[in-house]
């Protein structure tokens, strides 16, 4: 089986694609994947890292050829605030649970999360359900060492105020593990999270 062994970011490439592979958000996390093309092209992601890969980008097979990547639309929620400011705040509890975060003009999009959609109503902001591709920030997940989707079950807090953290998300890295440490030392988080390269 022909392999993809490169990747060109969005528009770093002008030349036809060969074939085309539409991708969901998980998918678009691998570094070594069997795919197969929508016209029929079958081939073997084998990168060197895990990779981000966006819409829009390419991926290299050996004898040159190119597949565009395509984000698969997917069930979200769209997050708005009732200002800037407000939006900033709901945003910061989103990084806060560390969980992949999509930045809009008007808006913030997650997946969908029926414990985290009910924190974001408690913090007066309107929950939009749409079906849309998910091309989240990188930041920390776009580096060989996250290119897995990111969310976690907390334990041991002493916190004032409550977290719902524990909301069916799935790590898969073997390599990231988490110590926050507070001033006041009654605080100590340990999130361990194991990446699956697959």
């Amino acid at each position: 089986m022909i392999r993809a062994t490169k990747v060109l970011g969005q528009h770093r490439w002008k030349e036809a694609a060969a074939d085309t592979v539409v991708l969901d958000f998980d998918d678009r996390h691998r570094r070594r994947m069997a795919m197969t093309g929508t016209r029929g092209l079958e081939f073997l992601l084998d990168l060197e890292h895990a990779t981000a890969l966006r819409g829009g980008d390419a991926l290299v097979l050996e004898d040159g050829r190119l597949i565009e990547v395509v984000a698969a639309p997917e069930p979200l929620i769209e997050i708005r605030g009732s200002d800037p400011h407000h939006l900033i705040r709901v945003a910061w509890h989103l990084g806060n649970r560390h969980l992949p975060t999509q930045i809009m003009p008007k808006g913030l999009r997650i997946r969908r999360d029926h414990v985290i959609e009910a924190m974001v109503k408690g913090l007066g902001a309107r929950v939009i359900e749409i079906e849309a591709p998910f091309d989240p920030e990188g930041g920390a997940y776009a580096g060989p060492a996250h290119a897995e989707g990111h969310a976690h079950g907390h334990t041991g807090h002493d916190h004032a105020r409550s977290h719902a953290h524990d909301h069916g998300h799935h790590h898969h890295d073997e390599h990231c593990s988490h110590e926050h440490h507070h001033g006041d030392g009654h605080h100590h988080h340990d999130h361990s999270h194991a990446h699956d390269r697959k």
